[in-house]
């Protein structure tokens, strides 16, 4: 099954985010961008929805504290997409892709089992992800975010111990020892509990240059990528670099031209 494609984006949309959106809609996938504020312009194909329906603004005030005027640091956007997502795959609304994912070629999946890879040897990525509604994984979020202190219970031996000192110190937020703890870790530590990591796709699937973004940024023969049958798109996470022009001779200048951007 080809899914809905489905994300969370929070500010304006740089050039990088629109040439992402477009490859996925190229790709034959319905997208639609989720936020607490009209976005524009967006790509042709790409559609905007109230994210407040989903998951609250206010579910905000739990994570990382905002700034003093009230406007969400990139720590608190982070952690917000991180509940976001479970939130969507509860509705059964599609497949999560980040905004910063490139696809080279359709995702497809199977609805009644997961979906993501492995980002590093040992640890999930979540920036591609599709679980069924009854999913344990989501099961567990869900009862998570019905806690004011938002504190799992699989958490690794050295979070547990960093935040044990933490909150001798004084802090009651766990969202203070990591900016990424409901991230990729929480999705590999409850994908073993559930004994579904034998669904995670290799690591070249997506993130073939999300470790190493000058492979996507600087010029140089990228071919071999482009031209592997078994990597279906990137995970580029540009890292401030969202907004600069494409370098001639690069990945992402052939993105750039490819999916309209250039």
């Amino acid at each position: 099954m080809r899914p809905d494609v489905v994300t969370f984006w929070h500010g304006p949309l740089d050039r990088l985010r629109l040439t992402c959106l477009r490859s996925q809609v190229a790709a034959g996938h319905k997208v639609t961008v989720y936020s607490f504020e009209p976005l524009a312009p967006l790509p042709d194909g790409v559609g905007n929805a109230e994210a407040e329906a989903v998951l609250p603004h206010a579910f905000a005030e739990k994570l990382r504290p905002t700034g003093a005027d009230g406007v969400w640091r990139d720590w608190t956007t982070l952690q917000f997409s991180d509940f976001f997502r479970m939130q969507l795959m509860a509705r059964s609304a599609g497949l999560w892709l980040d905004a910063d994912v490139l696809l080279l070629k359709p995702v497809e999946i199977d609805p009644a089992k997961p979906y993501f890879a492995w980002e590093r040897p040992r640890q999930l990525g979540n920036s591609v992800l599709y679980l069924p509604s009854g999913d344990p994984i989501v099961a567990a979020f869900g009862a998570l975010m019905r806690q004011h202190e938002l504190t799992p219970d699989w958490l690794a031996l050295r979070h547990r111990l960093t935040f044990a000192l933490r909150r001798l110190r004084g802090s009651k937020r766990l969202s203070d020892i990591r900016v990424a703890i409901y991230g990729p870790a929480a999705l590999t530590a409850l994908a073993r509990r559930a004994g579904e990591l034998h669904y995670a796709l290799p690591r070249k699937s997506f993130y073939a240059v999300h470790a190493e973004p000058k492979l996507f940024f600087e010029p140089q023969d990228f071919s071999a990528l482009t031209g592997d049958p078994d990597i279906i798109g990137f995970h580029v996470s540009p890292k401030g670099r969202g907004n600069q022009p494409p370098v001639a001779g690069s990945l992402y200048a052939w993105a750039a031209e490819r999916f309209g951007m250039g």
